[in-house]
């Protein structure tokens, strides 16, 4: 009778914790879809990424002309703020194929010290974001950080153009 009444008393322990464990399950699976959402990287997420962004002058633009991979690289980083991944976390062999022109492309008025370290920078950037834009379990803060870094970057080689443009001008005056 003991036997019997300790073995009922497991079965209904069974069934008791088997009906909990699906209830359980739902609960997980509606917690893990919410984060997925988040993880999404908007426009309006991209545009709320602060930092100072140099354009370049007309005399900038003019040295440029013939720089082509620049101007494709403006025209990424434009998409690139409206969301739009598709050169940033595409294949890895094009986008350094792309570096590599863009480096070899550099007009020769642009080839200091300055220019060509910044260049490194940005290229360091393009392959540091494709590598966390195609690896999925990077967190949303991190890509959106290295898209910072990458804006930045850019802004920052308009301004040392900018700048080199602007110096050398002023050391074509010569005093009277």
């Amino acid at each position: 009778m003991k036997i019997k009444f300790v073995v009922l008393l497991l079965c209904g322990v069974i069934v008791m914790s088997c009906d909990d464990s699906g209830n359980s399950t739902t609960t997980d699976i509606e917690a893990t879809e919410i984060p997925q959402e988040r993880k999404k990287i908007t426009v309006k997420t991209i545009e709320s990424i602060e930092y100072m962004d140099y354009a370049l002058s007309s005399e900038s633009e003019n040295a440029i002309a013939a720089w082509d991979r620049y101007h494709e690289l403006a025209t990424q980083i434009g998409y690139l703020k409206k969301a739009d991944f598709s050169f940033f976390n595409g294949d890895l062999d094009l986008l350094k194929k792309f570096i590599k022109e863009f480096k070899t492309q550099m007009p020769e008025q642009f080839q200091t010290n300055l220019i060509i370290s910044r260049n490194a920078i940005v290229e360091t950037e393009l392959l540091k974001l494709n590598e966390n834009l195609t690896i999925d379990n990077i967190s949303r803060e991190e890509k959106l950080s290295n898209i910072k870094a990458l804006f930045i970057a850019f802004s920052n080689l308009n301004y040392l153009i900018n700048k080199k443009l602007e110096g050398d001008f002023y050391n074509q005056i010569q005093p009277e």
